[in-house]
């Protein structure tokens, strides 16, 4: 009976060309078959069934490549909790899953403390209202982190993404007591130190420690981003701020950086003081002094980046966010700066009122900041030019590519465009050398999309930032869409969360009509996406029926995104 199940399996496989999952019974020595179906699978055993099956000559490439789902690659990505500890485990709460994976660790709510806990040799979960820049040191060494507030593309998820952290967002069931140092759920307290477990694919929020497995990628994995490679039109570059995140990137197959973000480098010790001086500082002379402070580190900085990705093209962008968000909020904060400035607190206290603003995200950032300051554009560009002409000495091929970030009008992309060219031809006159670069913009403000052929006569890319346009599309603050979001989903009034999943019939009848009137102008123009929206399968896929030419998310989406841009050129052949 053994050898003949073996056998029905044997043939009902190749039949199905697929593994099968039967019922059978035996009554009185006869073997009866009930039911064969495909089998459900897990992530792992997704991939390995896809290869052995491709392998054996039972499917084509492309039917491999169609039958790993690219969300499930998360399982083989990230840490997952062992699902034997997951029964007896308590579920505190629920937020949303910002970043995939599982993590355990003590409760820590300040990013000092858990950079001490973390030397200590102690493993913490970062708890907290919302994050913030400066919380960065203390991100990059937690376990994992949970937010009270935010949606899928805050701060804190969207940064979490970038290093490969586990991360929940808009928790919130949480009442965070930073005084207390407790964070209360339902009437649960929970104190500094309490252990808690927390599931990125899932938003779940557990009581104690549960037992994680750490994520594992094989052969297998490897084969299928070799199929990947061979059958995608779409290339899949990331989003990284730091040689460490670019590195992790270019092994997981990324072809270059479609977004590097300054602003994070500039929350270290030496640079923040620097920074908060020119920020300070009354007039141009004062802002100059400051940012010639901030030229060598900056420069630094950027020789990491590129060398990491050498031989690859490298999008910079220029200063993005309001000011004030450099500027500590709190009386004391404030009080420890005017300190170390060496000025009365009432000089800090007043700039920071001045800086304060009603809706930053629509505010004083992104190019008006450069057109306001020139000179912040001015050092910028000196920093990665001439980062990447101190590794032309050193035979490093670089590709450097500055964007200017949140263009609307014309007028604002060519001034800011005039000064980084301007720089450039000053730079390349003093060292004796040159080398070549692109000037493009983001086109994230519904107006830049309606008139991307204007923009596109002037730019040599355009990169679609798509979670400011969601944002300022559908009118949602995405640092406040946890508020209401959930209901919409839930009475169906929006189907899917657009910071998550790119809104193709809204915001993308924005990109489509951006890439259509960007190539009217200039046919030759660079196009790609570098909103969250890059590592999502579907969004992906639009990308590819648009006609972009990469995608950038972050380093661990990369898989994801490569798998998902192969997929829908083989479904394109269809």
């Amino acid at each position: 009976i053994y050898a003949e199940l073996d056998a029905i399996q044997h043939k009902l496989e190749e039949h199905y060309h697929d593994m099968q999952d039967l019922e059978f019974t035996v009554q009185e020595g006869k073997l009866w078959l009930l039911q064969t179906r495909n089998g459900k699978r897990t992530g792992q055993a997704m991939v390995k069934i896809a290869m052995d099956l491709l392998r054996d000559k039972q499917i084509s490439e492309e039917e491999a490549l169609l039958r790993v789902e690219p969300a499930k690659l998360d399982e083989l990505l990230h840490p997952v909790f062992d699902k034997k500890a997951l029964k007896s485990a308590k579920v505190l709460t629920k937020g949303l899953p910002a970043s995939p994976g599982a993590a355990t660790g003590q409760i820590v709510f300040f990013a000092d403390d858990a950079a001490n806990w973390h030397e200590q040799g102690k493993k913490v979960i970062m708890v907290r209202i919302e994050t913030s820049p400066e919380d960065l040191a203390g991100m990059s060494v937690a376990q994992g982190i949970l937010t009270a507030r935010g949606g899928m593309t805050s701060h804190a998820a969207v940064v979490a993404r970038g290093m490969g952290k586990c991360c929940i967002t808009g928790a919130g069931g949480l009442i965070v007591d930073y005084k207390a140092r407790t964070v209360t759920i339902d009437d649960k307290v929970l104190r500094e130190g309490d252990f808690i477990s927390i599931n990125g694919s899932t938003g779940e929020i557990y009581e104690g420690q549960v037992e994680t497995i750490a994520a594992e990628m094989d052969a297998d994995f490897r084969q299928l981003m070799e199929l990947a490679s061979k059958h995608s039109k779409l290339a899949v570059r990331t989003n990284a701020d730091t040689p460490r995140d670019a590195a992790a990137a270019r092994a997981f197959g990324a072809v270059g950086i479609g977004l590097c973000r300054t602003e994070h480098m500039f929350f270290e010790d030496n640079k923040i003081k620097a920074m908060r001086e020119m920020i300070l500082a009354t007039d141009t002379e004062g802002r100059r002094k400051a940012l010639a402070k901030l030229l060598p580190i900056q420069t630094e900085d950027f020789k990491g980046i590129f060398r990491a990705m050498e031989g690859l093209p490298v999008t910079v962008r220029l200063l993005d966010p309001p000011l004030h968000e450099f500027v500590p909020q709190t009386e004391t904060g404030q009080i420890e700066l005017a300190k170390a400035m060496g000025v009365e607190p009432k000089v800090v206290h007043d700039r920071v009122e001045q800086l304060h603003e009603l809706n930053p995200m629509l505010g004083h950032r992104g190019c008006r900041l450069g057109n306001t300051y020139p000179e912040i554009t001015e050092m910028q560009t000196r920093a990665i030019l001439g980062a990447c002409l101190e590794l032309k000495k050193e035979g490093v091929e670089t590709h450097p590519e500055i964007m200017v970030p949140l263009v609307g009008v014309v007028e604002e992309f060519d001034q800011q465009a005039r000064v980084i060219r301007e720089t450039a031809e000053a730079l390349f006159e003093e060292q004796g050398d040159r080398i070549d670069f692109l000037v493009g913009t983001m086109i994230e403000v519904p107006r830049a999309a309606l008139t991307a052929d204007e923009i596109a006569k002037h730019a040599d890319f355009f990169s679609f930032g798509t979670n400011d346009l969601t944002q300022m599309t559908f009118g949602y603050s995405r640092d406040d869409v946890n508020t209401f979001l959930p209901i919409y989903l839930d009475k169906k009034i929006i189907k899917v969360d657009p910071f998550q999943q790119l809104d193709q019939t809204g915001v993308g009848q924005l990109v489509q009509m951006g890439a259509d009137k960007g190539r009217s102008a200039k046919p030759t123009i660079k196009l790609g996406i570098c909103g969250e929206h890059g590592g999502d399968p579907s969004s992906v896929a639009f990308c590819h029926r648009v006609g972009l030419n990469y995608v950038s998310c972050s380093p661990f989406r990369v898989p994801i995104a490569r798998l998902a841009a192969a997929r829908a050129a083989v479904e394109d052949k269809k």
